[in-house]
Order: structure tokens, then C-alpha cells, then sequence
């Protein structure tokens, strides 16, 4: 029933052992990364091409750029509504007049 030789050796199990862990780390990997395809091509804020999500929300005007800009004290008043002006042509609100 038992004849000698025909179980695995020593390197019969480290070769079985490594081919499973090769075997389970391509398996996980290929589900990782198909898990990783559908969700991003199901995610509605990844631009075409770059894979690359686009934020939580709109961008913000360069007006709203500006004023974040002018809140945080990076320019002063003056600079503020001079660069208003130029972003705002035809208003005729007087932005940038004194």
C-alpha cells in the first residue's frame, strides 16, 4: 500500500508550498485589480484618459480663487479690486476706481 518513494521529499513541499502562495497571490492580485477596474470606471468624477479623479466638486471661479486669496491676506484691497476689475471687463461697478 505504502511503497517507499512515492511521497514528496523535502523539496516536493517547498515547491508546493511556494507554488501556493504564487497560486493565492495572483488570484488576489487579479481580484484587487478588477475590483479597482469597475469601480473606477463606474466613478463619475474620473476624467477620460488620465484616470485621475477631478475632486469633490466644481472648480472654483477666478473670482472665488481671488477672494480666498484676498481673505487670507495673501494681497491687500487695492490689488484685490485692480484684479477684479481685469476679471470683470464690463462691469461698469467701479471695481478698481478709488
Amino acid at each position: 500500500m505504502f511503497w517507499y518513494g512515492h511521497d514528496p521529499s523535502g523539496w516536493g513541499w517547498f515547491t508546493m508550498s511556494v507554488g501556493m502562495l504564487l497560486f493565492w497571490g495572483v488570484l488576489i492580485t487579479f481580484g484587487v485589480l478588477l475590483v479597482r477596474a469597475v469601480s473606477r470606471s463606474s466613478d463619475p468624477g474620473t476624467t477620460s484618459g488620465t484616470g485621475t479623479t477631478s475632486g469633490t466638486g466644481p472648480r472654483p471661479t477666478p473670482q472665488q480663487l481671488l477672494a480666498e486669496r484676498f481673505a487670507r491676506g495673501e494681497i491687500d484691497e487695492e490689488e484685490y479690486r485692480s484684479r477684479l476689475s481685469v476679471l470683470r471687463p464690463g462691469d461698469d461697478a467701479g471695481y478698481g476706481k478709488r
